[in-house]
């Protein structure tokens, strides 16, 4: 599944590393590989107002996030995150994109999003997705 092979998880403050490995994780759906990048316990947040469709609230720990990522296919046809600029300050990685979603009728849209990064030890702790959720839902629900 590994087609691209990443960097050993860094030691110390390489923390923009750890974070394009992360992205390039997600974009080859190697669950293994994203989850090398995040600490056993992460919170996983997103926005509250994605709850109804299964998206919404914080998950912990890896098997939040696999639970997360599982239930993204019941109400997405298709996703690309295109991360575009990144700035880092201290333990924090802050990532300015777009994402190409595709609604489960084929409907595709571009939506902005914002993702908070804050990292320790070579290692995500905290992921926070931050987007138009009003825009999201008016495509999924298409």
């Amino acid at each position: 599944m590994n087609t691209e092979a990443d960097p050993p998880v860094p030691h110390g403050t390489d923390h923009l590393a750890t974070i394009h490995a992360a992205y390039r994780a997600f974009h080859r759906r190697d669950v293994e590989a994203l989850l090398a990048r995040l600490d056993p316990a992460i919170e996983w947040v997103h926005p509250a107002g994605m709850a109804d469709h299964g998206l919404g609230g914080t998950r912990h720990g890896h098997a939040g996030v696999r639970e997360f990522l599982a239930g993204v296919p019941a109400v997405l046809g298709g996703m690309r995150l295109e991360p575009r600029e990144f700035i880092t300050s201290g333990d924090r990685v802050v990532v300015f994109g777009v994402r190409r979603v595709t609604s489960l009728s084929g409907r595709t849209e571009t939506l902005d999003f914002v993702h908070s990064w804050t990292l320790r030890d070579g290692r995500a702790v905290r992921m926070e997705d931050i987007f138009d959720t009003v825009r999201f839902v008016r495509l999924i629900e298409s």
